[in-house]
């Protein structure tokens, strides 16, 4: 284990990662230490007062069914309600549903193919119209319609003969197995037949732009490049909401983020949170609740393989080999994040123990360029049969921490001959087509790759899942193994646990060798809220800091 310097650090931030690599995230969550505990709080009795959420990323996606980026999340989970909900503790929970389907409860057949789901009657669309089995009928079959941009279809293009047999209850037929999608339809918000059923195009509806959910809250105005607005739902079926309105305000500069929470413009830090720079003094900030959260996101540089320097697998390892990571943890992230050999987070059950720990060694790194061909050209850049190891790297603008590395990066890896530009973009244009359709060199991004807890990663590396290629998915990598492929498929038809656990920690070993990805660091989120604020529960099982927003409320003074 590397030590870390006494001075990049303070005693609050090592007893917690003591506390972290002791407990895991389960035991954070178990020991309450993600908020102040509410004695003698209860929530008020008519929704009252607002909460402003920051983030560094502006959502402009709310078609939750439309392809979109983590910082959509909050909106889509206050707006809309799913089938289901998956809770901090990875179990699955009712919500539109009014229980979780099982083979012990005759929701899902033995064989997996049957499903039965019994609806909850008190629920009602924005608008005051009735949520129906035809509701959810209707988004099943608009995600798989060929003409709508569908963020994912993974899982739901499986499902056939979907029958509305009442009001209340909904059934289906799988072509086969797919072991994943009770954790899928966690994320698969419902969206109102009677509305969307109008357009002729639903990816052009002017839902898009003022949605209608059932959720505990509903849309109030966007004021683009500002902030979101929603307000207060009171005929709500479930919790809540206990605020009259919640606010997504857009603060591209995370530097600023952090100082509008230090003035209290804003209530609670959203996405990406507080960096780990200013951890040691967020957290002796008075009447703020600073804590360290374990992430299920993935810091990385992606390379887009389709680039012709990344073809040659020497060049990837080449590259890895190059990143001094825990210099980059220590000096720019004070220690908080932690390094990772995969996608999957410590947490997971499915997780791979056994992968080779990288090594910085720039002699390794030159080395391997060397045996493969890969030679210093007349400007010091290596080049071979015509191709110059030069590329571009890309991340969101303004995240200083990330712009730090970038600049690390690419003095290290001039080094040994490699020219890395940088190239950064706002938000909205970086997480847009620049992203989803490869249009990047290389990019400096956080990912979480479960979906609701579940280890399938077929969205994110398997072949058909290359969006640039014409197929469905966010495999941005544009990373193809036929043997990663044939594990993802039969990774979805299988129920059983251990052969599960086998097939997911062959991926990983995979992967890790292919290198589609150069694992940068395990995120831990510093994560902060005002005091007073209660409700506010992380959630590693989602994307969003909002998943629950409409458990949040005041103290009465």
């Amino acid at each position: 284990m590397n030590q870390r310097p006494e001075t990049m650090a303070n005693f609050p931030r090592r007893a917690a990662l003591r506390l972290l690599a002791v407990t895991g995230a389960v035991g954070l969550i178990a020991l309450n230490l993600l908020g102040e505990p509410a004695f003698g709080q209860t929530p008020p009795a008519a929704p009252s007062g607002r909460v402003v959420v920051g983030l560094s990323q502006e959502p402009t996606v709310f078609n939750p069914l439309m392809a979109k980026i983590e910082t959509d999340d909050g909106v889509h989970f206050s707006i809309f309600d799913a089938l289901f909900r998956i809770d901090p503790q990875g179990v699955i929970q009712p919500n539109l549903a009014v229980e979780v389907p099982t083979q012990e409860n005759g929701g899902i057949s033995q064989d997996g193919l049957e499903w039965r789901i019994r609806l909850r009657d008190d629920v009602r669309w924005h608008d005051g119209e009735p949520f129906t089995a035809e509701d959810v009928k209707f988004t099943l079959e608009l995600i798989t319609n060929p003409d709508f941009r569908a963020w994912r279809t993974t899982g739901h293009s499986l499902l056939r003969d979907i029958t509305v047999v009442s009001p209340t209850e909904i059934t289906w037929r799988m072509e086969e197995a797919f072991a994943p999608y009770l954790s899928f339809l966690t994320e698969t918000f419902i969206v109102p037949k009677h509305v969307l059923e109008k357009e002729a195009d639903p990816n052009a509806a002017a839902f898009n732009q003022a949605p209608i959910g059932t959720g505990a809250f509903k849309w109030g105005q966007r004021v683009a490049g500002d902030h979101i607005e929603l307000v207060a739902n009171p005929d709500y079926f479930g919790e809540g909401p206990y605020i009259e309105r919640l606010v997504f305000k857009y603060i591209p500069d995370v530097t600023v983020l952090y100082t509008q929470f230090k003035s209290g413009d804003i209530d609670l830090v959203g996405n990406a949170f507080i960096t780990a720079d200013n951890y040691a003094e967020a957290s002796n900030l008075p009447g703020r609740v600073v804590t360290l959260v374990p992430s299920p996101a993935v810091e990385s540089i992606y390379l887009n393989l389709e680039r012709p320097q990344f073809k040659d697998p020497a060049v990837r390892e080449a590259l890895y080999a190059a990143i001094d990571r825990q210099g980059v943890i220590d000096a720019l992230y004070y220690g908080v994040p932690t390094t990772t050999e995969t996608f999957l987070p410590p947490q997971s059950p499915y997780r791979n123990p056994d992968l080779p720990a990288q090594r910085y060694n720039l002699e390794r790194a030159a080395q391997i360029l060397d045996e493969a061909g890969w030679l210093p050209g007349p400007d010091g850049i290596r080049a071979k049969d015509g191709v110059r190891l030069s590329f571009a790297n890309s991340t969101t603008a303004g995240h200083h921490l990330r712009e730090q590395t970038q600049q690390f990066l690419q003095q290290t890896l001039a080094e040994i001959g490699v020219e890395m530009t940088i190239s950064n973009l706002p938000a909205a244009v970086m997480w847009g087509e620049f992203w989803s359709q490869s249009q990047f060199d290389t990019a400096m991004v956080g990912i979480t790759y479960q979906i609701g807890g579940d280890p399938d990663v077929t969205n994110r590396f398997h072949t058909r899942a290359i969006a640039a290629q014409g197929g469905s998915g966010s495999n941005n990598a544009q990373y193809s193994n036929p043997e990663v492929d044939a594990l993802l498929e039969e990774g979805v038809r299988t129920f059983d646990p251990e052969r599960r656990r086998e097939i997911y920690y062959r991926v990983q070993e995979l992967v890790r060798g292919d290198l589609p990805f150069l694992p940068l660091f395990q995120n831990t989120q510093v994560r902060g809220h005002k005091e007073g604020l209660h409700g506010v529960e992380a959630n590693p099982n989602t994307r969003t800091e909002s998943w629950n927003a409409a458990a949040w409320y005041w103290a009465s003074s």
